[in-house]
């Protein structure tokens, strides 16, 4: 699976780069074949509370892709909730597909 972090206004540190590597490669387990994945880091009005915004867009075969949105207080909750939130995607589709 090819990830790809992409960052608005900031930079990451090596830490959180391989945080959402680790995170996003798991998902893997869950669904085979997936293509890729494209996570996306923002910061939306700084020193706020939950202003921290994790996007996730899978791309899986059969599909044009899966997406998940997560705002929270730190960039690894935001992940967590997106990779959590995609995870019952895939669980979705597998069925579907399975079904078939």
């Amino acid at each position: 699976m090819n990830i790809q972090v992409n960052t608005v206004h900031f930079t990451p540190d090596q830490k959180l780069t391989d945080f959402v590597n680790k995170k996003v490669s798991k998902l893997d387990t869950y669904f085979e074949g997936i293509i890729g994945a494209e996570i996306i880091l923002k910061v939306v009005k700084p020193e706020t509370v939950n202003n921290k915004v994790a996007e996730i867009k899978l791309s899986i075969p059969g599909y044009d892709y899966l997406f998940s949105e997560k705002q929270a207080d730190s960039f690894e909750a935001a992940i967590d909730l997106a990779v959590e939130a995609v995870h019952r995607q895939l669980t979705k589709v597998k069925e579907k597909v399975k079904d078939k």
